[in-house]
């Protein structure tokens, strides 16, 4: 099984298909909408989050789904905190919901409940019996997480711990040394906005390149092209 969707998931695109409670485009019946844009446009596979979304989004695409659990309340520090699938049960939920492959936050930081990243990949693979994705903050902990068996290895949290640099774009140098540090596929992930910047990933070894705004949030969309009149608008100033 895991052989034949690497097959597929080889040179391609992933979109994220995500929208958080205060934003337009929040719902269920639009994630799922989102998600027949992507299939229509090429995508390989889509990402999304909680099984509510995952559950409607399996019902209108054949594509692959990258499932994510994220666990966010109002005291969640999005640097120190763990938020993406932290816990068996949050993993549970989306495999329950339809997710193909179960992506989970491989990172030094802690969980809620002290189960280490490797103690909860094996859990997924051993109960659950799917895919796991590994995603990580820095080169050291893609190497080390390479150890517990996951299935491919995603650059998503590079910046997003306050131990890892936050590039302006993607951060290519990262997919680059993990795709020669491990042999295990490489999913580039985080701030990709332009075509060109999707295949530099591919050419420093990137297996898949999943992408979010820059596709399925247009208000983000939006501010990227306001900003740049704004600007323009002050050299007249």
């Amino acid at each position: 099984m895991m052989l034949e969707l690497l097959s597929k998931l080889k040179n391609g695109l992933i979109v994220s298909c995500q929208a958080f409670e205060h934003e337009p485009l929040y719902g269920a019946d639009i994630m799922a909408k989102m998600a027949i844009c992507a299939e229509i446009g090429g995508a390989v596979a889509v990402r999304a989050s909680w099984p509510e979304n995952i559950r409607e989004i399996k019902k209108v695409t054949n594509l692959p789904i990258f499932g994510i659990n994220k666990i966010i309340t109002k005291d969640t520090n999005k640097y120190e905190d763990v938020i993406i699938t932290p816990t068996f049960e949050a993993a549970k939920e989306i495999y329950e919901a339809g997710a193909d492959i179960i992506a989970v936050d491989c990172t030094d930081r802690k969980r809620p409940n002290g189960v280490t990243s490797e103690e909860l990949i094996k859990r997924i693979k051993q109960e659950l019996g799917v895919p796991v994705m590994a995603e990580v903050s820095t080169l050291e902990e893609g190497i080390k997480v390479a150890q517990y068996g996951p299935d491919i290895i995603s650059t998503t949290l590079a910046g997003y711990t306050n131990y890892s640099v936050k590039t302006e774009g993607p951060d290519l140098e990262l997919v680059e040394k993990l795709a020669a540090a491990v042999d295990i596929p490489i999913n580039a992930e985080g701030r990709f906005w332009t075509p060109e910047q999707m295949i530099q990933a591919f050419e420093k070894g990137a297996w898949v390149v999943t992408i979010g705004s820059a596709i399925t949030r247009p208000q983000l969309i939006t501010k990227r092209f306001t900003s740049e009149l704004e600007k323009w608008k002050k050299r007249f100033d």
